[in-house]
């Protein structure tokens, strides 16, 4: 069987970005030019001349802001998830925080598209070691399928000891599916190639083998961007030297790249993804406890 790999897209703006905090003032979001929506459409376009799906993980605050624009991505057939409220780290939420972030988005989404979202992705990779009660609040919520946990070591994010192809990972109240972004193993290493400042930077080899990884371990590999990074002509701000290189790096070759492994194989979103294998593959991957992998 050929695997179908999975697509999927953080719907945020240039100015919520993580790199962006220390010189944009949430305060100022109001009166920042939305670009987005046509960013948006931009993939929307690119992702119907490739006949691919995807998971489109939605910020509440665009979402009350753009609710066209999420029905716009319904009607073409992609599944809309939840990238909670206003980009927050869930260890600067803490766990209520976190709770009533959940049901703002899931309530934010529900009246624009009458159904509530099954399938999360944290704002910059946060459930982590410092956030083990995550899983627990997810599943009261009702999510499914999270893609939150960055199975590598990274001074800002990362459980280097985590799987790095889908699992089921318990909490106190059952179990949902974790699907990480995509990593190529080579050397007793792991480098992340899923999408974002790594799919701009590194050449598409390294994507390509880490895909064809995956595939030969019977998983869906992973990619994921957002739609600043299709949008080269954004204002730029002084983010310093990483933080500036981490966010405009190669923010013009993002379309092209994207477009070529769009044609090399078949990508839908993340429940698709995780679905192609059946039931009895979901039901038999391999179980881990949120307390022991994140405690």
């Amino acid at each position: 069987m050929t695997i179908a790999h999975a697509l999927s897209v953080d719907v945020e703006d240039w100015f919520q970005v993580l790199n962006m905090a220390h010189v944009v003032d949430r305060a100022s979001w109001q009166q920042r030019e939305l670009r987005c929506g046509a960013a948006t459409r931009r993939l929307l376009d690119l992702f119907a001349k490739r006949s691919a799906r995807a998971t489109f993980y939605f910020l509440g605050w665009i979402a009350e802001r753009l609710p066209e624009l999420v029905r716009e991505v319904k009607a073409a057939g992609h599944e809309i998830g939840s990238h909670g409220y206003d980009h927050q780290c869930l260890h600067d939420l803490g766990r209520e925080g976190f709770r009533a972030d959940l049901a703002r988005t899931a309530d934010v989404l529900h009246a624009i598209v009458g159904e509530r979202p099954r399938a999360f992705r944290a704002c910059t990779w946060s459930i982590t070691r410092r956030t083990p009660w995550a899983i627990d609040e997810l599943l009261a919520a009702g999510y499914t399928i999270d893609s939150s946990i960055q199975p590598v070591r990274h001074p800002d994010y990362g459980v280097p000891g985590a799987p790095t192809r889908p699992y089921r990972l318990h909490g106190a109240s059952g179990a949902l599916v974790e699907l990480p972004p995509l990593v190529l193993e080579a050397l007793g290493r792991r480098l992340p190639v899923g999408g974002g400042g790594y799919l701009r930077l590194f050449p598409l080899a390294l994507l390509r083998a880490g895909l064809r990884q995956a595939a030969r371990a019977g998983a869906p590999g992973c990619l994921y961007l957002h739609p600043w990074e299709v949008d080269p002509a954004q204002p730029r701000q002084r983010l310093g030297l990483l933080r500036g290189f981490r966010h405009y790096v190669n923010l013009g070759k993002t379309h092209g790249k994207l477009d070529a492994l769009l044609r090399e194989g078949r990508w839908v979103g993340v429940g698709e993804a995780l679905a192609q294998r059946g039931a009895s593959w979901l039901a038999n991957l391999p179980a881990l406890r949120a307390a022991e992998l994140l405690g």
